[in-house]
């Protein structure tokens, strides 16, 4: 199933942005799964079947469900760990969504590309709803993944980089240039429209 079929069909007529969010997500996953092997909850990052999967998407159960436990290396756990501290309420759905991102945060586009979303502003708006304690602390705009991993390493008590600061450093546009591109759902809609 296409990227961009599997996400009308997890939808259907909800609008609701989390809906939103965990269909990309989950659309990109179906398309990776099928494309590279694997489970669609290996690609998106669940176990088994999550009830915020199943509450969601009903009809989509039986496909999502063939989850094994999963093996995160040490910078997707860390950026787990990271993003569950970091949650608004420490509920279900945000425990779903830090797994989710952890594992798409190692996907090698822009974060919001990776997760399915339309642009950048809509994982900002993800994360200042139920990542809010992280997204405060994102007050210069930094790119998130790069975000991600400069809070890790700070954390652990060792510099991401050498310069003395973001300022001063020649690799500012990459952490905190703009985020330009298209979203991967509709990359894939164009590539398949086309002749």
């Amino acid at each position: 199933m296409r990227a961009e079929e599997a996400y009308h069909w997890l939808t259907g007529t909800d609008a609701s942005f989390e809906t939103h969010v965990l269909a990309s997500i989950l659309a990109l996953a179906i398309a990776d799964a099928g494309a590279r092997g694997g489970t669609i909850g290996e690609a998106a990052g669940y176990e088994g079947l999550p009830e915020e999967l199943a509450v969601r998407f009903p009809h989509a159960a039986p496909l999502l469900a063939a989850a094994p436990a999963l093996v995160r290396g040490d910078d997707e756990a860390c950026v787990l760990d990271l993003l569950r501290r970091g949650a608004s309420h420490g509920s279900a759905l945000e425990r779903l969504l830090a797994g989710m991102i952890a594992r798409r945060a190692q996907c090698p586009n822009h974060l919001w590309q990776d997760l399915g979303l339309r642009h950048r502003g809509e994982l900002s708006e993800l994360m200042t709803v139920h990542f809010a304690k992280l997204a405060r602390r994102n007050t210069s705009d930094m790119k998130w993944k790069k975000f991600f991993f400069r809070m890790i390493c700070r954390d652990a008590s060792y510099s991401l980089c050498t310069a003395p600061s973001c300022g001063e450093c020649c690799d500012f546009d990459h952490c905190f240039g703009t985020e330009e591109g298209e979203s991967f759902l509709a990359h894939l809609r164009c590539r398949v429209e086309t002749p």
